[in-house]
């Protein structure tokens, strides 16, 4: 068993679109909540089918995530 963080954004037209930092290039779209949940797990499952152990052990682990205000 294994544990990944998920990062969760909603676009502009209300759609929800789910991304493992971990797993580059990992990530999916729904339109609930529950149904993001279930795509994101089958991602990171496949994710994991197609990549090897060596590529898997290559990444960072996310320390978090902030909101940054900048005059533009």
């Amino acid at each position: 068993m294994r544990e990944f963080t998920v990062v969760i954004e909603q676009d502009e037209d209300g759609i929800y679109v789910a991304s493992v930092p971990e797993l580059n290039g990992c990530h999916t779209q729904a339109e609930t909540l529950d149904e993001l949940n279930q795509r994101i797990k089958e991602a990171i499952e496949l994710y994991l089918e197609v990549t090897s152990d060596k590529e898997q052990a290559d990444h960072l682990d996310l320390v978090g995530i902030q909101k940054i205000r900048v005059d533009a």
